[in-house]
C-alpha cells in the first residue's frame, strides 16, 4: 500500500491561479484607497485640516498596506515576482502587515467606543476591521514569491518598531505645539496627564512587541512543516 501523505492545505486551497490573488489585492487596494480618498473630500467639505486627516497611524498606515498590494499585484503581473523576492520589499510587507495588525487591535480596545466624528461607518470597518484581517490572510495563504519565503525574523523588531516611535515623537511635539492630537489617549488633558499617556504609549509598544513574536512564530511554524 503506497504511503499516505499528509495534505498540504494551504497548497491546496491556494492554487497558482492565474491572475485570480493579483487581481484580489488590486480591488483591497483600490478599496482602501477610494475609502481614504472619500473620507478626505468629507474633512475637506468640513474645512478640517488635511494635515491632521494624514496624521492618523489608521490612514498612514493603511496608505503603506495599500501601496504593498499595488506593488505586489504589479510585480506578480508583469515582472514573475522578481521584486517582491527583494528582502527590502519582504521588510516592507512585513511593516505592513504588522502595522494593520496594531491598528486593528488598538481599535477594538481603546476606540471601538469612542465618538468617531465625521469618519463614515463603512469607511471605519475597512480601515479598521478589513484591512488588517486581509494583510495577515495575504501573508499566510500567499507567502512565496519567486521561492522566497515571507517571514519575521528576530532581527527586525527594531526596524518594525522605528515607524511607530517616530511617529510618537512627530504627534506629541505637534500636538504641544498646535493643540491637536489624533487619539484621545495620547492628549495629556484626556488621558490623565503625561504619566497615562507614557503608560498608554507603552502599552501600544507593547502590542507591537507581541504582534512580532506571534508573526515569527506563525512564521517559524511554517517552515518547519507544521502550518495549517
Amino acid at each position: 500500500m503506497p504511503e499516505s501523505r499528509p495534505i498540504n492545505v494551504i497548497s491546496a486551497i491556494t492554487p497558482q491561479a492565474g491572475k485570480t490573488w493579483p487581481l484580489l489585492r488590486l480591488g483591497l487596494a483600490l478599496l482602501t484607497l477610494g475609502a481614504i480618498a472619500w473620507q478626505l473630500s468629507i474633512n475637506l467639505s468640513l474645512a478640517m485640516d488635511p494635515v491632521n486627516f494624514f496624521s492618523y497611524f489608521t490612514n498612514l498606515s493603511n496608505l503603506l498596506a495599500a501601496s504593498v498590494l499595488l506593488v505586489l499585484t504589479l510585480d506578480e503581473l508583469l515582472w514573475q515576482g522578481r521584486l517582491a523576492a527583494r528582502p527590502a520589499m519582504q521588510r516592507l510587507r512585513a511593516l505592513s502587515i504588522l502595522n494593520m495588525l496594531v491598528v486593528g487591535l488598538v481599535f477594538v480596545l481603546l476606540l471601538r467606543h469612542v465618538d468617531l466624528g465625521a469618519l463614515r461607518p463603512w469607511i471605519n470597518t475597512v480601515l479598521h476591521y478589513v484591512m488588517p484581517c486581509a494583510l495577515l490572510l495575504d501573508w499566510w495563504l500567499r507567502p512565496q514569491a519567486s521561492g522566497q519565503v515571507l517571514s519575521f525574523s528576530a532581527k527586525s523588531l527594531g526596524l518594525s518598531l522605528a515607524f511607530p516611535l517616530v511617529y510618537l515623537v512627530y504627534t506629541m511635539l505637534r500636538g504641544a505645539a498646535t493643540g491637536w492630537y489624533p487619539y484621545p489617549f495620547l492628549r495629556p488633558e484626556q488621558a490623565g496627564g503625561a504619566a497615562a499617556v507614557a503608560a498608554y504609549a507603552l502599552g501600544i509598544a507593547l502590542s507591537f512587541v507581541a504582534a512580532h513574536a506571534l508573526l515569527l512564530g506563525l512564521a517559524r511554524w511554517r517552515q518547519a512543516g507544521r502550518g495549517i
